[in-house]
Protein backbone atom coordinates (compact mmCIF):
# COMPACT_ATOMS: atom_id res chain seq x y z
CA UNK A 1 0.00 0.00 0.00
CA UNK A 2 1.30 3.49 -0.82
CA UNK A 3 0.92 6.29 1.67
CA UNK A 4 2.42 9.69 2.47
CA UNK A 5 5.06 10.28 5.14
CA UNK A 6 7.18 13.15 6.37
CA UNK A 7 10.88 12.30 6.11
CA UNK A 8 13.77 14.22 7.59
CA UNK A 9 17.06 13.47 5.81
CA UNK A 10 19.08 16.30 7.38
CA UNK A 11 18.93 18.51 10.43
CA UNK A 12 17.46 21.98 10.21
CA UNK A 13 14.24 23.94 10.41
CA UNK A 14 10.80 22.95 9.14
CA UNK A 15 12.07 23.37 5.57
CA UNK A 16 14.01 20.07 5.81
CA UNK A 17 10.78 18.10 6.28
CA UNK A 18 9.76 16.40 3.02
CA UNK A 19 6.39 14.85 2.14
CA UNK A 20 7.15 11.60 0.30
CA UNK A 21 5.33 8.51 -0.92
CA UNK A 22 6.32 5.30 0.85
CA UNK A 23 5.34 1.64 0.56
CA UNK A 24 3.74 0.15 3.66
CA UNK A 25 3.91 -3.64 3.79
CA UNK A 26 0.74 -5.52 4.69
CA UNK A 27 0.41 -6.45 8.35
CA UNK A 28 1.91 -9.74 9.41
CA UNK A 29 0.26 -12.51 11.37
CA UNK A 30 -1.14 -11.17 14.64
CA UNK A 31 -0.77 -7.53 13.48
CA UNK A 32 -3.31 -4.94 12.37
CA UNK A 33 -3.03 -1.86 10.21
CA UNK A 34 -4.47 1.46 11.37
CA UNK A 35 -5.16 4.55 9.32
CA UNK A 36 -4.37 7.78 11.15
CA UNK A 37 -6.31 10.84 10.11
CA UNK A 38 -4.73 13.32 12.52
CA UNK A 39 -1.32 13.38 14.18
CA UNK A 40 0.79 15.65 16.32
CA UNK A 41 4.42 16.15 17.24
CA UNK A 42 6.06 15.90 20.60
CA UNK A 43 8.37 18.75 21.51
CA UNK A 44 11.34 16.33 21.47
CA UNK A 45 10.74 15.92 17.71
CA UNK A 46 11.94 19.50 17.24
CA UNK A 47 15.11 18.61 19.17
CA UNK A 48 15.70 15.63 16.88
CA UNK A 49 15.16 17.73 13.76
CA UNK A 50 17.47 20.46 15.03
CA UNK A 51 20.25 17.94 15.70
CA UNK A 52 20.32 18.65 19.45
CA UNK A 53 19.53 14.97 20.07
CA UNK A 54 21.27 13.20 17.22
CA UNK A 55 19.45 10.51 15.27
CA UNK A 56 20.63 8.48 12.29
CA UNK A 57 19.29 10.26 9.19
CA UNK A 58 18.98 8.93 5.65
Amino acid sequence: MKTKAIQIMETGGPDVMRLVDIDVPPPGKGEIQLRQTAIGLNYIDTYHRSGLYALPLG
